[in-house]
């Protein structure tokens, strides 16, 4: 009984405070409007029109609708007014009467802002996400202007009551907005799979992909703002929703063979391998002993690899040794070795650039000097549209770029992705980091140089280098910047 009390006391309370706020409004509305000097009914109706499109900014038109309605009736008329060349009493009027109204708006805004501030915010988070989109968005807004009508309806009650609906239906429209982006894809590439028979041809890779995509879903229900994991397990998700749709694939395929025709198809690959490693043909063999015969040959190719950087790195440090006696015993100065050492460098700097742009074609890329810096600018890397994943077709201009950075010593590599102006920031900046990131994991996989010596920033639409007005600057702007940084000795 004590909490009813209680609850009813606060409400009688706020609603006392509310009808204060309203009086306080009436009050200032009613007060007589002192209309400027006109010396220009145009500066009169421009400086008006400016109030009110900064009101708008605001959001006042959102806030307090009908007494900004108001406002932009009286614009109008003061408009009208003036392409009628009317009198420029009857213009002042409409400019101070909508000016009464405009204020009177911005009055009622301030109260909203204050009495439903957690809507507003909730609103503008499901906005930015991309809820507007979205089906039921319609409806949160129809009850969200439902909350500001009711206030300038002086009807305090009804949002107390009410606003917390209408904040949590914004709630969920952003999650599902959140879902939508980060997952979209993965649905689609599932619907893919199921279009294909996956659920009949590929059962467990289907059931894998759809348990990786409710876990995705589920962590983004409870965590949506924490942005690069949601990111890392949306990319597990669909790592896992493609490979269902490729091992359906790859599974109707093998019902249109019989028996041997698999055995040999999988003896190809494997042979195949093998030839490349430069590995003893074992086909006689069964198939476990051919791919022991492949890991061991890489494995003993990734232990020789190891045993000669081992060596390099110790004649080095000998070479470094000895050029110190040399330098010691000329009674050189550690300076003028330094000097020395630096102008050698930047000649061999000079070599490796001309050598790097000459093993580039036009089309592939654009390699030039910044600086310290080499840049190549992959103009023939190309992706999916939408998407970040590293076809095939781009692995020749890789190899090219892998071979430039071994060129150098240990360099540092920047990885920049950048995309031209379609579609939304948010979404550009996301795939521009994906495709940096995409070729950052391919350079360290293939063991170009250690993953800590190696930077992925996508960009977005940020950095254009033509005019996205034309399809020729949108595939410019759409690129993948390699930016070699040699250490210096």
């Amino acid at each position: 009984m004590q909490r009813i009390k209680t609850k009813k006391w606060r409400l009688t309370l706020a609603v006392f405070i509310w009808a204060v706020s309203i009086l306080v409004l009436a009050c200032s509305a009613s007060r007589q409007v002192v209309r400027p000097a006109v010396n220009n009914p145009q500066d009169l109706v421009n400086d008006f029109e400016r109030a009110v499109v900064n009101a708008r900014t605001n959001q006042v038109d959102l806030l307090a609708p009908f007494w900004f309605s108001k406002a932009e009736d009286s614009l109008a008329e003061a408009r009208k007014g003036l392409e009628e060349k009317a009198e420029i009493s009857r213009i002042a009027e409409y400019v101070s009467i909508g000016q009464t109204q405009l204020k009177r708006a911005e009055e009622i805004a301030a109260v909203a802002r204050t009495s439903m501030a957690d809507v507003i915010k909730r609103r503008e988070m499901a906005r930015k996400a991309g809820a507007a989109e979205l089906k039921g968005y319609p409806q949160a807004e129809r009850r969200f202007f439902r909350l500001t009508k009711e206030i300038e309806d002086n009807n305090l009650d009804y949002v107390l009551r009410n606003k917390e609906k209408v904040k949590n239906s914004f709630r969920d429209l952003e999650i599902a907005a959140i879902k939508r982006n980060v997952l979209g894809e993965v649905r689609i590439t599932l619907n893919e799979a199921e279009r294909l028979g996956a659920k009949k041809y590929a059962p467990k890779a289907y059931a894998d992909a759809v348990r990786n995509l409710n876990v995705a879903e589920a962590f983004i229900t409870e965590n949506p703002y924490e942005v690069e994991e949601m990111t890392r397990q949306a990319q597990e998700a669909l790592f896992y929703a493609r490979r269902a749709v490729e091992l359906t694939r790859q599974s109707k395929k093998f019902q249109a063979m019989n028996s041997e025709q698999i055995a040999l198809w999988i003896e190809g690959i494997l042979s195949q391998t093998a030839e490349q490693l430069k590995a003893p043909d074992m086909r006689d063999q069964t198939f476990e002993i051919q791919r022991q015969n492949i890991s061991g040959s890489i494995a003993a190719m990734q232990k020789n690899q190891d045993f000669l950087n081992t060596k390099i790195q110790e004649e080095e440090i000998e070479i470094e040794t000895l050029k110190d006696r040399v330098f010691a015993l000329e009674g050189k100065s550690r300076q003028e070795q330094i000097a020395r050492e630096q102008l050698e460098a930047e000649k061999k700097f000079n070599e490796k650039f001309e050598s790097i742009q000459n093993s580039f074609s036009s089309e592939e890329a654009e390699v030039y000097r910044q600086g310290n810096q080499l840049v190549i600018r992959l103009r023939g890397m190309q992706f999916p549209i939408g998407k970040a994943v590293i076809l095939p077709e781009n692995y020749a201009l890789l190899s090219k770029v892998q071979l430039a950075i071994r060129t150098f010593n240990d360099p540092e590599v920047i990885v920049e992705g950048h995309t031209d102006i379609t579609g939304s920031i948010e979404v550009n900046q996301q795939l521009s980091q994906e495709r940096a990131t995409a070729v950052k994991e391919y350079l360290v996989s293939n063991d170009t140089l250690p993953g800590s010596n190696v930077l992925a920033v996508g960009y977005g639409s940020a950095r254009p280098l033509m005019s996205n007005e034309t399809a020729e600057g949108r595939a410019v702007n759409r690129r993948i910047d390699v930016i070699i940084t040699p250490r210096r000795p």
